[in-house]
């Protein structure tokens, strides 16, 4: 989970919080929260680095519509993460 971009963590966020969303749905989704537009040549490369690293499933909804879902690896990747985070902060 370390090896990947703060983008590539957020895009795999975003996908965990839904069901089989398309890269269209993540890219709206992301923007949304961001306020930044972002790119099909950014957006998808990415998409395909969490497919290659086994975080994401790809499949199709149609032939010009893929939809993505986080794998059973790639949610437990996220709690580790979040746990990570959260025990490098100081108590209050």
């Amino acid at each position: 989970m370390h090896q990947l971009t703060g983008f590539q963590r957020d895009l795999l966020y975003v996908i965990t919080g839904l069901e089989r969303p398309s890269g269209q749905d993540i890219k709206e989704r992301l923007e949304k929260r961001t306020g930044r537009d972002i790119t099909h040549g950014r957006l998808y490369p990415n998409l395909d680095v969490l497919v290659t690293n086994e975080f994401v499933e790809k499949g199709e909804i149609d032939r010009r519509t893929n939809y993505y879902a986080a794998t059973d690896h790639g949610v437990d990747a996220l709690h580790r993460y979040h746990q990570w985070g959260s025990d490098q902060l100081p108590s209050q």
